[in-house]
């Protein structure tokens, strides 16, 4: 019976209608929707004043892609039209990025794809520690939601911090490191390889590597 059904069987049988404007003591009230934690997570994200960098984005970009994927790529941090829609890698980086994800037989919607940072540095300047610290518990949190298989680091920032070491590109290259207990493989930044083409043979390579230690059964995998 809908409610405008009962409302006319009561003035039908003159019974009155209460409306219970509070809840009687010991009474439950009906339960609400359930927030998801990746909902709350990013509603957390979305209200975040931790840094300064808070007071000059257009917006958060908390991530995209799936939930569930196997493979977690993570950047740097924002840029402008990053800032500007909301979502990490657009345009001629996302775009290449796109094309890398293609190279290892996947899709972007079928990876997640992430930031150290979530808000824009200026000038889109490398993050400093003091915001990376900030920022670093929702990278943790999104990492235990998602437990990836493997994680791709790419770019000399995302590396070194996620690495927390000082260490060149180059020497973290080709080998197989590993994050909060998930294997992580680091390659070039496609803003670099669109400065530096001939280094896409090196990423090419990367990627491979990544591929391989994926297949890899874990305990199997030397790090």
């Amino acid at each position: 019976m809908t409610d405008a059904e009962r409302q006319a069987l009561l003035e039908v049988m003159g019974i009155p209608n209460w409306i219970l404007r509070r809840p009687l003591p010991g009474l439950a009230s009906e339960p609400g929707p359930v927030e998801s934690p990746w909902d709350a997570l990013e509603a957390r994200v979305r209200e975040c004043n931790r840094c300064p960098l808070h007071a000059g984005r257009t917006q958060t970009v908390f991530g995209t892609g799936s939930r569930e994927a196997d493979w977690l790529i993570i950047g740097e941090a924002p840029g402008e039209q990053e800032d500007l829609q909301g979502e990490p890698f657009v345009g001629r980086a996302g775009q290449l990025l796109n094309e890398m994800i293609r190279a290892l037989g996947l899709s972007r919607s079928g990876v997640y794809i992430a930031n150290i940072l979530k808000c824009r540095p200026p000038d889109n300047r490398d993050p400093s520690p003091e915001e990376a610290r900030a920022c670093e518990g929702y990278l943790h949190q999104q990492i235990g939601l998602i437990q990836p298989a493997i994680i791709l680091a790419v770019g000399r920032v995302a590396a070194q911090n996620l690495l927390q070491t000082t260490v060149a590109i180059g020497k973290l290259r080709g080998t197989v490191h590993e994050y909060r207990g998930v294997p992580l493989i680091v390659t070039y930044h496609p803003a670099y390889l669109l400065r530096a083409p001939l280094e896409k043979r090196k990423a090419w390579d990367d990627l491979k590597l990544a591929l391989k230690i994926y297949r890899t059964p874990k305990n199997q995998i030397v790090t």
